[in-house]
């Protein structure tokens, strides 16, 4: 039996998605839950990898198990199991064919930033933060520029183990409310560092430091080098991931 699961977590006390030999992962203490109720071992397979200190408001899996269990049972029973910052939000089971990340027709995620001149406390860990005045007009045009199918080379990281940079970003929208400036992405499949490498060429333009069509001459380069440094992880979410309707997964809003 395979079932499908949507998950929420806190990344910022963990080292990442994918399970290390120290543990200490998204992916491990969801495994020790799940194996808890399964009373059998559990491996889970995600929609994609996130980094230290990366959250996710809607993380989709897939794990198969021998046992016959009611769907709340994988929901209540595992979240009874697992640390506060980790919570199942639905089960669903689905066909052996559906697959958690070649099933996925897009990804989408948020990333939150605080523009102000001192550091935020009480979104600590949950925001990134920039200090000097960002001029948002000017981030959206540049953000123009990245819309569409292109080689993303010059914004995947060096470790990046994807086949192909080409990549279609379907949506960059901007907006800003009082000093939080919300950036939400989406694209059929994001290289790594992909979002946190477009948010801090997006900083270099808003702070005056390029013209907005520099972006196009960063991804027309395609060599990372050319770009701004990788910004913070703190203020990124993988928010949702989008399947076919075929699957009936829930929808959350």
């Amino acid at each position: 039996m395979r079932i499908a699961l949507g998950v929420e977590y806190d990344g910022s006390q963990y080292f990442g998605w994918q399970s290390q030999a120290g543990g200490h992962t998204v992916q491990d203490a969801l495994q020790v839950a799940l194996s808890g109720i399964a009373n059998e071992r559990i491996l889970v397979v995600a929609a994609g990898r996130t980094d230290t200190g990366v959250h996710a408001q809607e993380q989709v899996m897939h794990f198969n198990t021998n046992v016959t269990r009611p769907l709340t049972a994988w929901v209540r029973g595992v979240n009874a199991l697992l640390p506060n910052s980790i919570a199942v939000l639905w089960a669903h089971t689905v066909p052996e064919e559906f697959h958690a990340r070649f099933s996925a027709q897009a990804r989408s995620y948020r990333y939150l930033l605080i523009n102000r001149s001192v550091r935020n406390a009480i979104q600590h860990g949950k925001a990134g933060w920039f200090h000097a005045p960002l001029n948002v007009e000017k981030m959206r045009e540049a953000a123009q520029y990245l819309l569409g199918e292109h080689d993303f080379s010059a914004l995947r990281a060096a470790e990046c183990q994807a086949k192909s940079p080409i990549k279609n970003l379907a949506q960059l929208d901007i907006k800003k409310q009082g000093d939080t400036i919300i950036f939400d992405l989406s694209a059929n499949a994001f290289l790594h560092h992909m979002v946190r490498n477009i948010v801090g060429c997006l900083v270099y333009i808003g702070k005056g430091k390029h013209p907005p069509q520099w972006m196009r001459e960063v991804l027309e380069g395609r060599e990372r080098s050319l770009a701004a440094p990788t910004f913070a992880p703190d203020g990124l979410y993988l928010r949702r991931v989008t399947y076919d309707v075929k699957w009936e997964l829930p929808q959350l809003e």
